[in-house]
């Protein structure tokens, strides 16, 4: 087992995925990739390999939560101890209704991928990041997990809900040594599946902000490796 340390990015895409992978690559961390679908990972590796960056896929459904702890033993049987793991998938099924229109079933739904599949991945991790003494696990999420935005519910609670454990979590595990934070995205992320999903659907994306998933990578980066903090909003908001 060589010295080099790993970083598991699950729900790993084209977007924010592709620049973590790339961003820790370079500093010579070991790439674990997961996602659902396979051949993605496959072209993610590809572009990756043309950068001198050697990664490994790992092909799974985050929303299966029986299956995360195998999963987690799997990535560091083949790769060794994961030192920092980014959550950030993107949900097919999730989408934004007005907060007097939300069901419970529609908010049942989408919970195992957004507030579940983090809780028990934290769960397989924290046991190796704590006993080390050393380790980052940050969940990606939109900044409707901080701020309620009329009209726009749905994802939001699920994801808040995820920020209030993470958060609780961060302040267990921090005598550890150990981080738990959260990255908030106010912006479409550039070159993303989402960003591509709604240019399908014909939406006009001048009135969004675009954020370049270079930018988010080095936050990612900053967190993990500086710990001086749990949580970052990106892009800043206005004071």
């Amino acid at each position: 087992m060589t010295d080099q340390k790993t970083i598991a990015i699950f729900g790993a895409g084209t977007g924010l995925g592709a620049s973590v992978a790339a961003r820790f690559g370079r500093e010579g961390y070991k790439i674990a990739l997961i996602a659902r679908g396979a051949a993605g990972l496959d072209l993610l590796k590809g572009k990756l390999a043309e950068q001198g960056i050697e990664a490994h896929s790992f092909p799974a459904d985050l929303s299966d939560l029986a299956a995360i702890p195998s999963l987690v033993h799997a990535i560091e049987t083949r790769l060794g101890p994961i030192e920092v793991a980014l959550f950030s998938p993107i949900s097919s099924t999730a989408y934004f209704v007005p907060a007097v229109d939300l069901k419970a079933s529609y908010l049942q739904s989408i919970s195992p991928l957004l507030t579940w599949a983090p809780i028990e991945l934290a769960h397989a991790l924290m046991p190796g990041m704590r006993s080390r003494g050393d380790g980052a696990f940050i969940v990606a999420d939109g900044l409707s997990a901080v701020f309620p935005v009329a009209g726009m519910s749905g994802p939001g609670p699920a994801m808040a809900a995820t920020r209030n454990y993470i958060m609780t979590l961060h302040e267990e595990v921090r005598p550890n040594g150990v981080l738990a934070g959260m990255l908030h995205v106010g912006a479409m992320i550039d070159n993303s599946a989402g960003m591509a999903a709604a240019l399908a659907a014909g939406m006009v994306l001048d009135s969004f902000p675009v954020v370049d998933p270079e930018v988010l990578a080095d936050e990612v980066w900053n967190l993990a490796t500086k710990r001086d903090r749990s949580e970052a909003i990106l892009p800043q908001l206005p004071r």
